[in-house]
């Protein structure tokens, strides 16, 4: 016969367990682009356009900044705005020649965690 104590620390062990497994999980991650209008839409030369990015989470775009990289390692800054959808993030583009571009990102998630990528593009003429 096992002691009583045994017992009770199963149970309580096996319920806590439960417990544990049927609590809701807080993922807190980064922003990750999981798409950009570059697919459907590819930039036009010198077309001024917007280019919608698309975040895996809701982005704090007042405390966010987009660059425009262009040949010669020449940073622009860029307006954004949000977009219609959740995680959405519109960015204003002037007319640009044909050629290779970088945009700059560094987006706030809404949970506070930053992140800080590149977007290589080509414009084609």
């Amino acid at each position: 016969m096992m002691p009583q104590s045994f017992f009770t620390h199963s149970v309580r062990a096996l319920a806590l367990s439960w417990l544990l497994l049927a609590m809701p999980t807080v993922v807190q991650a980064h922003a990750v682009i999981t798409a950009t209008s570059l697919q459907e839409q590819p930039i036009k030369p010198n077309s001024p356009t917007h280019l919608a990015l698309f975040f895996n989470s809701t982005i704090e775009f007042r405390l966010s900044k987009v660059q425009l990289v262009s040949k010669g390692d020449v940073h622009h800054p860029l307006t954004i705005k949000p977009g219609k959808q959740r995680g959405e993030l519109l960015v204003n583009l002037p007319g640009l020649d044909a050629g290779d571009y970088v945009i700059k990102y560094k987006v706030f998630a809404a949970d506070g965690h930053l992140t800080d990528d590149l977007l290589r593009f080509r414009v084609a003429p």
